[in-house]
C-alpha cells in the first residue's frame, strides 16, 4: 500500500480520473489517515494525506466523512433465493441427489433480485453466492459484484468453492425420502464415497468420460478451489476436520456456530471461519450453542473469522451490524471491521483485489455518514471499479441505484 505521507498521481489520455479528497479514510490494512483516495480506469492509483490531485480530475469532496473498501459477505444466496417471489425464487438446492457437486449457483442468480440494493445500501460490494445446505454436497459457489445486469460483468471468481453440508439438514431431507443419508455417518459416506470417485476419475486416461459432478470435486482434490463445509455443531466441525485429513484440501468452516469449542484446534490448522448468521434464533438443535459472543472467541484464539449474513437469512445490509454487535459481546474493533472486508476476501482468492484500500486495488469504495459501525451512520455513496453505482440524499431520505444496464 502507498505511503500515507504523501504520492502524487498524473492523468492519462481517455481515463476519466475521480479523486475523493478531504476523506477519513481507513485503509483496513494499515493505520487511518485524513486525506484523498485517486481513481483511474477502475483501480486506486494513489491514496494518502498529501496526494495532489491530478489534472482534469473529477473531485468529490468527502467532508470530512469516513471512506471505507466496500464490505464483502462470503457466505449468500443472493440472487438465488429472490425475495418476495416464493417457490419460484427458490433456487439454492437441488435435493434431487444427495451429491449434486456439478451444479453451480451462478446458473440461477437473477441480478434483479432486490436484495442487490440493499447490499448496496448496507456498503456491501462483493457477495459469494453458495447453493444451499439440503445436500451432503450441494454445488459450486460463485463471488461476484453486486450491480450490474449481465452476470459475466459481475463475475469476480467461478468457481469461487464447492459446497458441501454436514448435519442436521441433508440427514432431514433425505431421511424424509427414506435414502441415504439419513444419518451423519451416512453424510460422511456420501463425501467420502464422493471423494473415491473423483479420485479415481483423475487417474483415468480418459479424456472422453467427463462428469461434471466428478471435475469439480477433482477441482478441490487439486486444491484449485475450496471445500466450504457448512457445520454448527462441533462434532460435525470435527468430522469437517478428519475428512480434509483424509483426502488433503483447503477447508473453510460456513457457520461454524459451535466452532469456539474447538477454537485451539481451528487456530492450529489456520482454517478460516465464517461465523453467522449472528441474528437469528435458536430454531433448531445445533443452533443451541448461537452467540453474538462467539466471533470474539474465536478471534481471541486466533482463528481467522469473517462474518456473514447467509441473506436473505439475515438481511445483507444488516452485514456490518453484525459486526458492530459482537464489538458489544468482545470481538475487537480491528478485527470487526477485517471480518467483513480483508478476510473474507481471502477466502474468496480475491485478496489482491479488494478488502483494504492500496494501490492498484479495485476501486470499490463507500462513503459513510461516519463511523459504519455506529448504527446511526450508512452509506452514502458506493462505487464498485471507479463507478458510482449508489447514493443516498439526507435531505429527501431517499437512495438512487445507478440503471442496470
Amino acid at each position: 500500500m502507498s505511503s500515507t505521507s504523501g504520492t502524487s498521481a498524473s492523468a492519462s489520455a481517455g481515463s476519466p480520473i475521480t479523486a475523493i479528497t478531504n476523506a477519513h479514510v481507513v485503509p483496513i490494512d494499515g493505520d487511518p489517515f485524513d486525506g484523498t483516495v485517486v481513481v483511474e480506469g477502475g483501480r486506486i492509483t494513489a491514496l494518502g494525506a498529501s496526494v495532489s490531485v491530478p489534472d482534469g480530475a473529477t473531485v468529490v469532496d468527502a467532508g470530512g466523512k469516513w471512506l471505507l473498501p466496500g464490505f464483502v459477505d462470503a457466505h449468500v444466496h443472493l440472487g438465488t433465493h429472490e425475495e418476495g417471489e416464493g417457490a419460484a425464487g427458490d433456487d439454492t438446492n437441488e435435493m434431487t441427489d444427495p451429491n449434486t457437486a456439478g451444479v453451480r449457483a451462478i446458473d440461477a442468480i437473477n441480478p434483479y433480485d432486490p436484495g442487490f440494493d440493499d447490499a448496496l445500501a448496507g456498503g456491501v460490494t462483493t457477495v459469494n453466492v453458495n447453493p444451499g445446505s439440503g445436500n451432503p454436497i450441494g454445488g459450486l459457489a460463485v463471488a461476484i459484484h453486486t450491480h450490474g445486469r449481465y452476470l459475466e460483468e459481475m463475475v469476480l471468481r467461478s468457481p469461487s468453492g464447492l459446497k458441501s453440508a454436514l448435519g442436521e439438514n441433508p440427514k432431514r431431507v433425505y431421511g424424509g425420502k427414506g435414502k441415504t443419508p439419513s444419518t451423519r455417518l451416512g453424510t460422511a459416506l456420501v463425501i467420502r464415497e464422493a471423494f473415491m470417485k473423483a479420485q479415481n476419475y483423475m487417474g483415468k486416461a480418459d479424456e472422453n468420460a467427463r462428469d461434471p459432478h466428478l471435475e469439480a470435486l477433482a477441482m478441490v482434490l487439486r486444491r484449485e478451489i475450496p471445500w466450504r463445509q457448512h457445520a454448527h455443531r462441533a462434532d460435525d466441525i470435527a468430522t469437517a476436520i478428519r475428512i480434509a485429513d483424509e483426502f488433503g484440501y483447503d477447508l473453510v468452516l460456513d457457520h461454524g456456530t459451535e466452532a469456539h469449542l474447538l477454537a485451539d484446534v481451528l487456530a492450529e490448522r489456520g482454517t478460516p471461519v465464517l461465523i453467522g448468521p449472528l441474528f437469528t434464533t435458536k430454531s433448531k438443535v445445533e443452533l443451541r450453542g448461537r452467540s453474538i459472543a462467539n466471533p470474539g472467541k474465536l478471534a481471541k484464539a486466533g482463528v481467522e473469522i469473517s462474518i456473514i449474513t447467509d441473506h436473505p437469512v439475515i438481511p445483507i445490509n444488516f452485514l456490518v451490524h453484525q459486526a458492530t454487535l459482537a464489538i458489544k459481546e468482545g470481538l475487537d474493533r480491528e478485527t470487526a471491521l477485517r471480518s467483513i472486508t480483508i478476510n473474507p476476501a481471502k477466502v474468496l482468492g480475491l485478496a489482491d483485489r479488494l478488502g483494504s484500500l492500496a494501490v492498484g486495488k479495485d476501486a470499490d469504495l463507500v462513503l459513510w455518514s461516519g463511523d459504519p459501525l455506529d448504527v446511526m451512520q450508512r452509506a452514502l455513496q458506493v462505487w464498485i471499479g471507479g463507478s458510482e453505482v449508489y447514493s443516498y440524499d439526507t435531505g429527501t431520505r431517499s437512495a438512487t441505484v445507478a440503471p442496470r444496464v
